[in-house]
């Protein structure tokens, strides 16, 4: 007489561990599909306007800030005035963050002369620790607040999105 190769307590334990695998991905996937949600895109340009001078500036222009987010993680660079969204700065200022509940944070150094908006020297070429906050508004302007770490002195500014897109010139003559 020959013994069947599997008995019946294997199959019966191998059919519910299965079952339960299963079950317990679904439940998963449900979870998942419901509750967890990717951090919303935020504007990756904007125009910053300050509310009075920069401390560390005898004259201050708005600054552009570039971003770009990974998630809820952020890395940022600024750009003088006179320069375009577009143009590639020789020297960008390093800033990184996060965005948590729709307020953005960013930190790091930044040159003098980008955030004074001066020539390159060798006198101003020192980078400047500085942090950003900004509540991002849905579609206005947002407010927000710069600081240096040599300063306890914080200096209001509203952040305009820019367009991201210039239309062609062909475009705006038609």
């Amino acid at each position: 007489m020959t013994k069947p190769h599997f008995p019946f307590k294997s199959l019966t334990f191998y059919g519910v561990t299965i079952s339960i695998v299963v079950l317990l991905f679904k439940v998963v996937t449900a979870y998942g599909e419901n509750s967890i949600k990717a951090q919303p895109a935020i504007n990756t340009h904007y125009r910053l306007v300050f509310s009075e001078n920069l401390p560390v500036c005898e004259k201050s222009d708005f600054l552009l800030l570039n971003i770009q987010q990974s998630g809820v993680y952020l890395n940022g660079f600024l750009l003088p005035a006179n320069s375009t969204i577009s143009s590639k700065a020789s020297e960008k200022s390093s800033l990184t963050g996060k965005l948590k509940n729709q307020q953005l944070s960013l930190s790091g150094k930044v040159p003098r002369h980008i955030l004074c908006n001066t020539p390159n020297s060798q006198i101003q070429a020192n980078a400047i620790p500085v942090k950003i906050q900004i509540q991002l508004a849905q579609k206005d302007d947002s407010i927000g607040k710069i600081s240096f770490s040599d300063s306890s002195r914080t200096i209001g500014l509203t952040a305009t999105p820019q367009k991201t897109n210039e239309p062609s010139e062909q475009s705006k003559n038609h």
